[in-house]
């Protein structure tokens, strides 16, 4: 088991980071709400991780608060909802947010989220809302110093923001939109994490 992963941001490419860790690299695919937060490339972080065993792959999934990961693994137990589902749901939604729609019983901002149909939104309130209850709390992430806005060289902001949204579970098609909707309200900086913020928000 891979618990946590601390090492040097040598590649970002929304939603996957790849970590230096004493000349070992790892691929990491995390959530647009821990990616948003990650400092720039050859800056140190340190991941909370998730690890996947498959018989075609194994995956590592991170996250700058232990707190976030403990909350992917709370949703990944309801069935019909895997890792990427799980990834997506994170990206869309704080996990304070998260947790707020559960508890709330907010099927309705749920079925928002790529992958999650009425009976999934259902069955994510029914099972982990008992999980969620007022004792539990959400933790910012405290060791990492996060972050500035900029981004790694890139030649097509507009392709990798529609990228990243396809990779979360987006259809082609919902992703350009929202990409092209996020493009028409800025003033001409083409920052690929603001596309995608803004991408995300348009889409809830």
């Amino acid at each position: 088991m891979i618990g946590r992963l601390s090492g040097e941001i040598v590649e970002k490419q929304a939603p996957d980071v790849m970590l230096n860790v004493n000349g070992v690299c790892y691929e990491v695919a995390v959530p647009m709400t821990t990616y948003y937060d990650l400092p720039d490339i050859g800056a140190q972080v340190s991941l909370a991780t998730h690890f996947v065993v498959r018989e075609d792959a194994q995956l590592l999934f991170g996250f700058l608060s232990k707190s976030d990961r403990d909350l992917f693994r709370i949703v990944i137990k309801v069935s019909g909802i895997g890792p990427k589902v799980g990834l997506a749901i994170l990206s869309g939604l704080t996990a304070t947010d998260l947790v707020n729609c559960i508890r709330l019983g907010d099927k309705a901002a749920l079925v928002k989220l790529p992958g999650i149909g009425p009976k999934t939104a259902e069955r994510l309130i029914l099972e982990t809302r008992d999980k969620l209850k007022d004792g539990w709390s959400v933790v910012e992430p405290g060791d990492t110093k996060p972050a500035t806005n900029s981004d790694p060289d890139n030649d097509d902001p507009v392709a990798q923001a529609e990228a990243a949204l396809e990779s979360l579970g987006y259809k082609k098609a919902e992703a350009t939109r929202a990409v092209a909707k996020a493009m028409a309200a800025t003033d001409g900086k083409l920052n690929v994490e603001a596309l995608i913020r803004s991408a995300l928000r348009s889409l809830f």
